[in-house]
């Protein structure tokens, strides 16, 4: 306990020191997961939606292999990804290996399947006939579209909180796609096993600190989106 005291009284004190290190692992960190997640959302609530008002052969294997996805372990993430991007590999001309988009790829696949998989719940909420009855009412397909965000925003939100959650959260892919590379690609994640394997415990606490206020601060706010919108029915 005595260890973790002092990792988070140096976490405080790295934060209102705006230690220029730990400033530059943290903005990396959020600017990696914010991007990741919207990626992923950007692929995973239209895909949500066709499969929640879609019926077509072999739906059913596709919604499986989205919720076997949706427990896929980070290292595998990291293994394909690496395997493509790699300088041998079918993307390696990209030269993209060891880079922060790098990261952003890897933590997209892992978020993409929770989003799709949890917003096709959302969309399920509703009733079934609902988009022939908007659509009947003289909607186009864009305006079809919105609307069924506007009707499934709660679960929808939940789908976002969960996909940002399974970025920030997760050290396998972002270790073998970036390389943990200072001043480039290091991550809080990857920076905490770092000090570990140092033996800096310290440090790694306050790190593991740092991060679990920025994960908080983040899904607090959307949490409070969503929330607010449920109470007041808007």
């Amino acid at each position: 306990m005595g260890t973790a005291w002092q990792g988070l009284v140096r976490g405080v004190e790295l934060l209102v020191g705006l230690d220029p290190g730990v400033l530059e692992v943290v903005w990396l960190t959020l600017r990696v997961c914010g991007q990741a997640t919207v990626l992923s959302v950007l692929v995973g609530v239209p895909l949500g939606a066709f499969l929640a008002f879609r019926r077509f052969l072999g739906r059913g294997l596709v919604v499986s292999v989205v919720n076997t996805l949706m427990g896929i372990p980070p290292t595998v993430v990291g293994l394909w990804v690496s395997f493509l991007l790699w300088r041998s590999g079918p993307l390696g001309r990209l030269e993209l290996i060891y880079t922060p988009t790098a990261i952003v790829i890897a933590q997209a696949v892992i978020a993409a399947p929770l989003v799709t998989g949890l917003s096709m719940a959302a969309f399920q909420q509703l009733p079934q006939k609902l988009p022939a009855q908007i659509l009947a009412l003289g909607a186009s397909p864009v305006q079809l579209f919105w609307t069924l965000l506007k009707e499934a925003r709660l679960g929808l939100l939940a789908a976002v909180i969960a996909g940002f959650g399974g970025v920030v959260s997760e050290v396998g892919a972002s270790m073998m796609v970036g390389g943990n590379i200072l001043h480039h690609t290091r991550v809080l994640t990857t920076a905490i096993v770092m000090e570990v394997s140092r033996g800096n415990f310290a440090m790694a606490w306050a790190l593991s600190f740092i991060l679990l206020g920025l994960s908080f601060t983040v899904t607090a706010v959307l949490t409070l989106l969503q929330q607010g919108r449920r109470r007041y029915g808007d």
